[in-house]
């Protein structure tokens, strides 16, 4: 179960809350000057893999060479794939979004807009009465954009909602009256 203001920000957190992580950068790659990405660089095993990707081929003397000197004056070109291979290694990739979670049943609780039809879904409604929260069978839907967007760093909560929306949503229980609108300011979230 996680909650959030919005529904992209009760789906991003529970994602989190299944421990499918972001794409993220390390907070340890910070270096701008090309000398000091590449002194980080050649002190993991990481940075050398992200050297040998941007394909960096020099000889080992003259690796040395630069290493030894900051002032010495490299060809742009090496420059280049020097903060290519920094820039690769500083990020860690998203962590995939695992198939068991892909085929949930969610349960979303909150104010839901279809049409005219606005009301609370999943409690007690400011009429007295119990609600049933929107169920949407994650199977149903169409993955591939928000795994695209998940693992590219764009799924922001505004980005989440719209395409969990127009993917999930739509895909397992339509339209609706005129679209659907999550107007509300907290959302929760659960899958089964």
């Amino acid at each position: 179960m996680a909650t959030g203001g919005s529904l992209g920000s009760a789906l991003n957190q529970l994602l989190r809350e299944h421990d499918i992580q972001p794409l993220r950068r390390l907070s340890t790659y910070h270096a701008k000057h090309w000398h000091a990405q590449l002194s980080q660089l050649t002190h993991t095993r990481r940075g050398y893999e992200a050297l040998e990707q941007a394909r960096l081929s020099v000889r080992p003397e003259t690796l040395i060479k630069w290493l030894s000197d900051p002032e010495h004056n490299i060809r742009r070109i090496h420059r280049e794939i020097i903060h290519t291979a920094y820039e690769n290694a500083a990020l860690v990739p998203a962590s995939p979004i695992p198939q068991p979670f892909k085929n949930g049943q969610f349960e979303i609780t909150g104010m839901v807009r279809t049409g005219d039809d606005e009301r609370f879904r999943g409690g007690v409604s400011n009429t007295g009465r119990i609600t049933a929260p929107l169920r949407i069978d994650g199977r149903n839907g169409n993955w591939t954009e928000i795994e695209r967007k998940w693992i590219a760093g764009e799924l922001d909560d505004e980005a989440f909602e719209d395409t969990f929306t127009d993917h999930v949503i739509i895909e397992d229980i339509g339209e609706g009256t005129d679209g659907w609108d999550f107007t509300g300011i907290a959302y929760t979230i659960t899958v089964q």
